[in-house]
């Protein structure tokens, strides 16, 4: 048993279950009451159920912090299954400018533990409408974020996003939209990155990294029907357009982070970086989340500069799966095992990568693996950790403890990415790798 406050490992024990809440923990095997149902879990692992402090795309209203039209309910249904899947049991959707009652939509009940955050600040709305919008109704622009917190909302953001702020959603969704738009000719994630960061730089200053010969040999060896000045101004639009609007919105959120005393998580990469560092310094006692610290746009020693900058400034520091751990499509984990080697990560989430994220648990996996961690240290990552920072809505839970929900994960000694069996509320939810049949009955509250 990993027990998820990052050292306790028992290489034997017990779990006593009533009414979906861990009653008693042992050493050893307990020995069961008339009644009572015995699961054995012999040669595997328990752990707590992961909690994913940081993903998108598992609720039914307007999607991204740019506020895009919702995505389709079978792609949501697909992507809460697939967490649940992997072991987690609990999760916040960091989308931010959906309504509470846009959660589930016509989906049904799902053992999935969803909690939504609220970005309604002014400039956050203008930043969305500015590079898309096509999700949000008048009801939706008018909301504030304290109207949300009146109605349950216990955690702010997510602050600024890809979309907004010149990300990866920049390089997988919008500038490869606007050039097909203006030639017909759809690039790759991984091209229009190479485009953006040779117009505007690296941390999105508008000044050109390459000569404009250069870069129009570029559009010509791609067969780009652009110019290089039309591309320039294209991007000037497409990327630039919503910066300085979520550049306040940060502000606003951390304003209200510090005023409500509530957690806010914020985009954090390289354009934002320093803002990031000036309002923690500003608004000390806003309780700041730096999202995925190993954000491509960095490079490994920058992201461990500026997560120790925001370390002590008492900022935790989130780490993300992306896409880098198994799939590696668009991003690799140099940053990511940089972090871990210098012992500068708080919490372990997935954020989205245009829905090639990898799960929690093959992060765990590669962290004990490749970089040395003890299992108990890993595991609270995503579990104790998080609970932690964020105790509104995970205070009963993340940890296997008398008093906490028995969100439980069963998964192989050897690999803890080999996930065998879930349990959401002492119920059976995942059996044998599969989503046990009613598994979403009754269980989401």
């Amino acid at each position: 048993m990993i027990t998820g406050d990052g050292k306790t490992h028992l290489e034997s024990a017990s779990i006593r279950i009533k009414d979906g809440v861990i009653i008693e923990i042992s050493e050893g095997p307990i020995e069961a009451s008339d009644g009572e149902t015995v699961v054995s879990t012999k040669g595997h692992l328990m752990l707590p159920g992961f909690i994913n402090g940081h993903a998108h795309a598992t609720i039914a209203g307007p999607s991204m912090p740019s506020g895009s039209a919702p995505l389709s309910l079978d792609d949501v249904r697909y992507q809460r299954n697939r967490h649940l899947l992997s072991g987690t049991t609990s999760l916040i959707n960091v989308c931010g400018l959906a309504l509470p009652e846009e959660r589930d939509g016509a989906l049904d009940l799902h053992a999935l533990d969803i909690h939504m955050t609220s970005a309604h600040t002014p400039h956050s709305l203008a930043a969305a409408d500015q590079i898309d919008g096509q999700g949000l109704t008048p009801r939706h622009r008018s909301a504030r974020l304290e109207d949300l917190v009146s109605r349950g909302c216990r955690v702010l953001g997510e602050a600024g996003g890809g979309q907004t702020l010149g990300g990866g959603a920049q390089d997988y969704r919008f500038i490869p939209d606007a050039i097909e738009d203006k030639t017909g000719v759809r690039i790759s994630a991984h091209l229009a990155r190479q485009l953006k960061e040779a117009v505007l730089g690296r941390n999105l200053n508008g000044k050109m990294r390459i000569s404009e010969a250069a870069l129009q040999d570029l559009l010509d060896e791609h067969a780009i029907d652009l110019t290089a000045g039309s591309l320039r101004d294209l991007l000037q639009i497409k990327v630039l357009a919503p910066v300085h609007c979520a550049r306040l919105g940060l502000e606003e959120i951390a304003e209200a982070s510090a005023r409500l005393k509530l957690p806010a998580i914020f985009h954090h990469a390289l354009p934002t970086a320093t803002t990031l560092t000036a309002l923690a310094k500003q608004y000390p006692g806003a309780r700041m989340v730096a999202a995925h610290a190993n954000h491509p746009s960095f490079r490994p020693e920058e992201a461990c500069a500026y997560a120790r900058a925001l370390k002590a400034l008492g900022v935790t520091i989130d780490v993300s799966t992306l896409d880098m751990i198994e799939t590696r499509f668009r991003n690799h984990p140099d940053n990511l095992d940089a972090l871990v080697d210098a012992d500068l990560i708080d919490t372990l989430s997935t954020d989205y990568a245009g829905g090639d994220w990898d799960s929690i648990a093959s992060a765990l996996h590669r962290i004990t693996r490749k970089n040395g961690w003890s299992l108990p240290r890993a595991v609270a990552l995503a579990t104790g950790n998080v609970a932690h920072v964020f105790p509104e809505p995970f205070a009963d839970r993340g940890l296997l403890q008398a008093g906490r929900k028995a969100d439980i994960v069963i998964a192989d000694p050897h690999n803890i990415s080999k996930i065998r069996h879930v349990y959401k509320d002492g119920q059976l939810v995942v059996s044998d790798g599969v989503l046990f049949p009613g598994m979403a009955l009754g269980l989401q509250k």
